[in-house]
Order: C-alpha cells, then structure tokens, then sequence
C-alpha cells in the first residue's frame, strides 16, 4: 500500500517592507517566518511551506488550490482601516500591505473549505475576515484590563483563561473549563465578526482569547502562541492537542476531497 503524501501547510510571511535606514540585507523588503513557528507545523509530520505575497489573482488561486490548509502567524498590527477605523496613535497604525495580503489568502482558503488556523495577530485577521473589529490597545479601551504584552517577560507572560463549558476547544481538552496560556498581543477582538463563535476569554478582563467559525470547514483561532510553548511548560495548556485538532481537520478534508473525486 502507497504511503499517503504528508499534509502541505501553508504558513503566511511576516514582511519586513523596504526601509534604508535598515543594515541587514541593505534595507531590501524580506519575507521571513519565525523558526518555532515552522517547527511546530512540522511536529507531526506536516510540510510548511511559507507562503509570500501572491503576484496576482490567479497565483492566489493557484496557491490556495497547490496547499492543504493555511496558519496565519503572529506579528505586527492589523491596520484599524482594515476594519473601517482610524489608528487613534500613530503607533496603532499596523500594517495594511500585510493585512491586505493574508485577508486575500483567508478567503481564497476559506472559498475551498480549506483548514485555516490563526495564531495571535493571525486570531485577530481571521475576525476581521469575518467582518468583526479589534480593540487598538487592551490597555486604553478594556476596564479593569490586564497586561497583556510585557517586552521584558515576553512570552514567559502568562494568564488564566475560561474555556466555555461545552465548547469545541473545551472538548479538545477533555472538558476542561480553565487553562493558562502565555500572552504577547496589547490588541484583541472588540466585535466578533459573523459566525464568530467565543470559546474563550482571559479570566480577569474577558478579552477574547479563542473562537471558531460557525458553518466554515475549519477556521479556529487562538490568541496565545502555541509554537511558542512546544514542548509545553509545565502548568500551560499543552501546545499540541491545537496542532493535532488542526491537522485532524485538514486530513478529513482531504479524505473527503479525495472520495468524491473518486466516485
């Protein structure tokens, strides 16, 4: 029997845009991808491709037919115009270029009921996709909100999050109801976009931290950096039990995909 070929994910680029003022590779623009974040995808036994910037729509179709599923990762700002708002400080003006881009790829996966994860800014594009907002900075617009992001700590932060009872993430980890995960962001979810199911927040100030897309094949994010807790330390919840949910979904895409092309 022929071994089945290994699941192809793709993972968005973070850009580095052209900037003189740069030394490394003489300021010219760069796609890059974290190194944890591409060992994790391939912790059981995933291809990872990155995936740069289409050059065009056809390459966008071609791309999103070619791979598997899609993992938007974390990194700079969404742009508050890319949910019809202005950055109140110039500081919250994130990236339009790289909203623009993954935004694209969202919905060229999500036309093909293609498996998408997002991690962290990529939880936030994922609601945006649907329609939903953002908060620009937990700190100024969430009372009584926590720190979230921390530079010195960074992803040694962590908080307890509430995992609705019933919940397909509570499920995933045998009913569990309570859970700590670390925390990098200082923006998150203000209004859920449409079909956007909550399926946890941070215990102390209720920001977001988790949802699912109701009616899409796959589409889950999750605020924390599993890739950044693999293996898992002791106390967080553990970074794999995501990755597996996720290639569950993707192999029971392509089974499907695969029985009705053979009938």
């Amino acid at each position: 029997m022929t071994a089945s070929p290994p699941l192809r994910v793709g993972i968005a680029a973070c850009l580095f845009h052209r900037d003189a003022a740069r030394p490394v590779f003489n300021g010219k623009p760069l796609y890059y991808v974290e190194s944890s974040m591409a060992r994790w995808v391939a912790s059981q036994g995933a291809l990872a491709y990155m995936v740069p910037e289409p050059q065009g729509p056809s390459q966008v179709e071609r791309i999103a037919d070619d791979l598997d599923s899609l993992v938007l990762a974390g990194g700079v700002d969404m742009s508050p115009r890319s949910y019809g708002e202005e950055a109140r400080k110039p500081e919250w003006s994130g990236d339009a270029v790289r909203d623009d881009y993954e935004l694209t790829l969202v919905r060229a996966f999500v036309a093909r009921a293609k498996p998408v994860l997002g991690i962290c800014r990529g939880h936030q594009v994922l609601n945006v996709a649907f329609g939903g907002t953002l908060h620009q900075d937990i700190l100024t617009d969430v009372a009584g909100a926590r720190v979230h992001r921390d530079p010195v700590p960074y992803d040694q932060l962590t908080h307890e999050i509430d995992i609705e009872p019933g919940s397909s993430l509570s499920l995933m980890y045998g009913g569990a109801t309570r859970a700590r995960v670390n925390s990098v962001h200082h923006q998150a979810i203000k209004t859920p976009g449409k079909g956007v199911i909550v399926e946890a927040r941070s215990s102390e100030d209720g920001v977001i931290e988790a949802f699912r897309v109701e009616g899409a094949a796959y589409v889950r994010g999750v605020q924390w950096h599993p890739e950044f807790a693999h293996p898992t330390p002791t106390g967080q919840l553990d970074s794999a039990v995501v990755l597996t949910d996720f290639m569950a979904a993707i192999d029971r895409r392509k089974n499907e995909k695969d029985r009705g092309e053979s009938r």
